[in-house]
């Protein structure tokens, strides 16, 4: 794959995320795909995936959970079939209303103008924390009494 087709198809990929449509994204992939999105069991659309509908799974199993508010991409950087996608997101999660935060990198391997690779990094803490519910503000009423 040459450079520019790999920015082609990232490009698309991402035209079609952000529109939500997610049909024309997951056709992007090939129907034998590496993909890897780590996290733990209590995000139901991390893991590992091989073929393009367990990637459709995926994006379903993630917006029945979270309300995208914000997908920002700062820097796409490719390389003839690799390309790496940097930015930040910003979901509220819709059982306990906890915003998520984080930086991400999505590293993308494309193939016959397909994406054949996708493994995504982001801070798994964080969603982790958003996913059990939003922080309870520190019990401040000892300190309050024993100041007074």
């Amino acid at each position: 794959m040459s450079t520019e087709s790999t920015r082609a198809i990232i490009d698309a990929y991402l035209a079609k995320t952000r529109a939500r449509d997610l049909d024309g994204a997951v056709a992007l992939f090939s129907e034998d795909v590496a993909w890897d999105a780590p996290g733990s069991g209590a995000a139901p659309w991390s893991g590992r995936r091989s073929s393009r509908a367990e990637v459709a799974e995926f994006f379903r199993l993630l917006h029945d959970h979270l309300t995208p508010e914000e997908f920002t991409v700062t820097h796409i950087v490719v390389e003839g079939a690799h390309g790496v996608i940097i930015g930040h997101l910003r979901d509220t999660v819709k059982a306990t209303g906890a915003t998520l935060t984080t930086p991400f990198a999505a590293h993308v391997t494309v193939a016959d103008e397909q994406i054949t690779g996708y493994r995504l990094f982001e801070d798994t803490h964080a969603l982790a924390q958003a996913l059990s519910g939003p922080a309870s503000p520190p019990d401040t009423s000892e300190a309050s009494a024993s100041a007074g």
